[in-house]
């Protein structure tokens, strides 16, 4: 497929509201696709989202996910032919956890609702999740508009996807991107458990823990339309962000986590402890007791550190164990498995 496929709308079934896909589709059958979009305080922009998608994928559903908007979003997204939904508990991975809950369909696409992601996009990285089996296709943000892409927002996310790619794997150059497409063992697997912009962060470290099957596609990038304003604080979710990375560290590599704070804890015990082991080599005599007590007792916390990352690497050994399994229950996207022939 060449990148102009792009402009040109790919026909998929409706995901209906409550059903759920076939299991097991016949070899000539195209995914269900619903397009998930959350949002809060979107009047200005939802209208040419819903407008877009439908124009790029005409047979997919279209879900609005309101947020406890105070503005017109949900009347224009109603009017404009999306499905409209509610959830009250306010941020957007609350919002992420309801629609992979409530929706049942093959392929997801999952975009912003503030009219800044490349909606004719859509149907390439749909066709390239579906014919090569992936899970997800992130959506690589491209502009030089730099209102649409702030400097800081820029380095935020180039220091942060750079924190996450040299800790479980350097497989996706935008980790921030709102703008995914995902298979169904994919959201049915998710836990989403983080509940603001940080949920972008368990999306990657998701997959790339599961060493799950994915792609990046470089996806056109636009500031907002007149009237919409981002929700997005650098400072305030950039911390948020390396916390829930620091928190991800800490729940899915215990071992290198504990290990570091208890090398640390030695690191510090060993210089105290230096001067009054070499005092007691040369006189015999022990006369900074307070610390020859604090090191010994950093180097006893030390091997406790490390002790809890031993026995806490055995358990997300088989967190990551069971998670897999689950992962495996479901179909894989595009795959048609084998029919037994009927008796007659």
């Amino acid at each position: 497929m060449t990148v102009s496929t792009i402009d040109r709308p790919t026909a998929f079934p409706v995901a209906e509201p409550g059903t759920a896909p076939a299991q097991t589709p016949g070899a000539s059958s195209a995914p269900v696709v619903a397009v998930l979009i959350p949002c809060y305080n979107e009047e200005a922009a939802i209208a040419s989202v819903v407008r877009d998608f439908r124009a790029a994928l005409p047979d997919a559903t279209i879900y609005v996910y309101d947020n406890n908007s105070s503005d017109r979003t949900v009347e224009v997204a109603r009017g404009a032919g999306a499905v409209v939904r509610h959830e009250p508990l306010q941020g957007k991975g609350n919002v992420m956890r309801r629609m992979f809950s409530d929706i049942e369909a093959d392929v997801y696409v999952l975009v912003d609702g503030d009219d800044t992601y490349h909606a004719p996009s859509a149907p390439l990285m749909v066709q390239r999740l579906w014919e090569d089996q992936l899970d997800m296709v992130n959506g690589a943000r491209v502009t030089d508009i730099v209102k649409a892409y702030r400097p800081g927002h820029r380095f935020g996310n180039k220091l942060l996807t750079g924190m996450v790619a040299g800790i479980f794997g350097d497989r996706i150059q935008d980790m921030l991107s709102g703008y995914r497409v995902f298979s169904r063992r994919f959201i049915k697997s998710f836990p989403a458990l983080a509940s603001g912009f940080e949920t972008e962060t368990e999306l990657t470290v998701h997959a790339l823990e599961l060493r799950m099957p994915i792609a990046e596609i470089k996806t056109p990038y636009k500031d907002r339309p007149p009237g919409s304003h981002s929700k997005l604080n650098t400072i305030r979710d950039g911390v948020r962000i390396l916390r829930t990375i620091l928190n991800l560290v800490k729940e899915e590599r215990p071992l290198p986590f504990f290990g570091a704070f208890g090398a640390l804890l030695a690191a510090v015990a060993v210089i105290l402890a230096w001067p009054v082991v070499s005092t007691f080599l040369h006189t015999g005599l022990v006369p900074r007791l307070p610390t020859a007590v604090l090191s010994m007792g950093l180097m006893l916390l030390a091997f406790l550190s490390l002790t809890c990352g031993l026995i806490l690497d055995t358990v997300t050994h088989g967190r990551r164990e069971a998670k897999r399994m689950h992962y495996l229950s479901i179909p894989a996207p595009g795959a048609h498995p084998h029919r037994p022939a009927s008796r007659s």
